[in-house]
C-alpha cells in the first residue's frame, strides 16, 4: 500500500490592506496525500459529498459514488491516493493522483490525475474560491514528493472555466513550465432553445423527415414507448437490462462491452446504483413491447449533465433506434437547473456531433514540477514531443 505523503500546513492571507486597529484572521490550508482505502468511512465520505454538492465546477466522475466504486473496481494494486486539501478541517479540494512508470508507451516516469476509461472528466473537486489556492497547494505537494516523476500530466481537463482560468493564472504567477500536449473538441449540448426548435435548428428538413418516418414504421412493430426516470425503483433490473442490450451489439462482439469485464460491470452497477439514490441519474429508454431497443444513462450534476452510456438494439438498426432516443434527451434542454449537457463523446462522433451542435474543449496539461534540474529536463521532453518550448498551457 502506498505511504502517505504530507505538506505542512499553508498560511494564507488574503488583504491587499488592513486597518491598524484590525484583527488580522489567518485562513489555514493543508494538503494531505491519503489513500483511497482510509476515505471509506460514513463520516469522511459526508465530507466528500459537501464538497462536491458545491464544487466551483461539477465532476460526477470524482464524487465518492462514482469514484469510490471504479478504485475498488480498477485499482487492486493499491496505487491511487487522494490529494485532499482542508481548510481548517473543512474539505475544500480533492483529485486522485497516482505514479505512472511510462507515459504513452515511452518510460518516462511522472504524477498523473487518475483517470480511466469510463472516466470522462479529470477536473478536480474544489470550494468556490479556492481555486488558484487548490492549485498553489497541489503544485507544492508535487515539487516535495516528486520521487521519480518528471513532470505532472493532467487528462481531461475542460479547456474553459474557473478551474482552467486559475491553474493558467497560477502557472504563469509562478513562471512555472507547462504545455497543452493535445485538446480536442467534443460535442456538448448548450442552448437556450426549446427542445424541438433546438431538433429542427440542428438537422435539416430531409432528414427529420426521414426520423419521422422511421419512428411511425417502428411504432408499427409493437407498442412503442418512452420511458424516462430519475428515482431509484427499478434500478437493479434497468441496469441488467442495459448490460444485455450492450452486449448484443458491436461492443459484445469486440469484447469491449461493460459485461465484458468483472471489473467494469462491477463499476456500472455500483455507479447507477449510487446515482440513483442520490437523484443524480437520468435513465432513458425506447421500449418496444416493454422490451428496451435503445437505452441512455445521463448523470446529473448541476449546472451540468454528463451523458455517460448509451446502447441500441442492432436488430432495428434499420429504425435508428439510437438517433430516436437523442431525440428524446433533447428534452433537457427544458430542465431550468441543467445548463449544458457534456456528451462524453469521442471527438468527431458519427452520430452524437450531427445533433448537438455546441462544442467543449477536452485537454491534455503537462507541468513542470521539482527542482531545477528536474524542471529542464521538463523543458527538453516538452520541446521533444510538441515541437515547442512549452510556454503554458493553451
Amino acid at each position: 500500500m502506498a505511504a502517505y505523503a504530507h505538506v505542512s500546513a499553508t498560511i494564507l492571507t488574503e488583504r491587499t490592506s488592513i486597518p491598524n486597529d484590525a484583527r488580522v484572521e489567518l485562513v489555514t490550508l493543508r494538503l494531505d496525500a491519503r489513500h483511497w482505502r482510509d476515505c471509506q468511512a460514513a463520516t469522511i465520505i459526508a465530507r466528500w459529498d459537501a464538497l462536491a454538492a458545491k464544487a466551483v465546477e461539477p465532476n460526477p466522475f470524482y464524487e465518492s459514488w462514482y469514484l469510490l466504486p471504479s478504485l475498488r473496481a480498477l485499482d487492486t494494486a493499491d496505487r491511487v491516493e487522494l490529494l485532499w486539501l482542508e481548510e481548517d478541517g473543512r474539505l475544500v479540494g480533492l483529485m486522485p493522483v497516482r505514479r505512472h512508470p511510462a507515459y504513452y508507451g515511452y518510460p518516462v516516469p511522472h504524477l498523473r490525475n487518475w483517470v480511466h476509461d469510463n472516466c470522462f472528466c479529470g477536473l478536480p473537486l474544489v470550494a468556490p474560491g479556492r481555486e488558484r489556492q487548490f492549485w498553489r497547494a497541489v503544485l507544492d505537494w508535487c515539487d516535495s514528493n516528486a520521487g521519480s516523476s518528471l513532470f505532472l500530466h493532467l487528462m481531461q481537463m475542460p479547456g474553459t472555466g474557473p478551474l482552467h482560468l486559475a491553474l493558467k493564472a497560477e502557472l504563469e504567477a509562478q513562471q512555472r513550465g507547462a504545455t497543452t500536449v493535445l485538446a480536442e473538441d467534443r460535442a456538448l449540448l448548450a442552448s437556450e432553445l426549446a427542445p424541438e426548435a433546438y431538433f429542427e435548428a440542428s438537422l435539416g428538413g430531409k432528414k427529420r423527415k426521414e426520423l419521422r418516418r422511421q419512428y411511425r414504421r417502428l411504432a408499427e412493430e409493437g407498442v412503442l414507448q418512452v420511458e424516462r426516470s430519475r428515482g431509484a425503483e427499478g434500478i437493479v433490473q434497468w441496469t441488467a437490462q442495459f448490460l444485455e442490450l450492450e452486449t448484443r451489439g458491436w461492443k459484445g462482439r469486440a469484447g469491449s462491452s461493460l459485461a465484458a469485464d468483472p471489473a467494469t460491470t462491477a463499476l456500472f452497477r455500483a455507479s447507477l446504483g449510487g446515482a440513483a439514490e442520490r437523484g443524480k441519474l437520468e435513465r432513458l429508454a425506447l421500449t418496444l413491447d416493454g422490451r428496451p431497443i435503445a437505452m441512455l444513462a445521463t448523470f446529473l450534476a448541476p449546472p451540468g449533465a454528463f451523458s455517460y452510456k448509451t446502447a441500441f438494439d442492432e436488430a432495428f438498426a434499420r429504425f435508428s433506434p439510437g438517433v430516436l432516443l437523442q431525440h428524446e434527451a433533447l428534452q433537457m434542454l427544458a430542465d431550468s437547473e441543467v445548463q449544458w449537457v457534456d456528451s462524453c463523446a469521442a471527438p468527431d462522433h458519427a452520430m452524437i456531433d450531427h445533433i448537438w451542435r455546441e462544442r467543449r474543449r477536452i485537454a491534455r496539461h503537462s507541468i513542470a514540477i521539482g527542482g531545477r534540474m528536474r524542471r529542464h529536463i521538463f523543458t527538453l521532453l516538452a520541446r521533444r514531443e510538441t515541437g515547442r518550448v512549452p510556454g503554458g498551457i493553451a
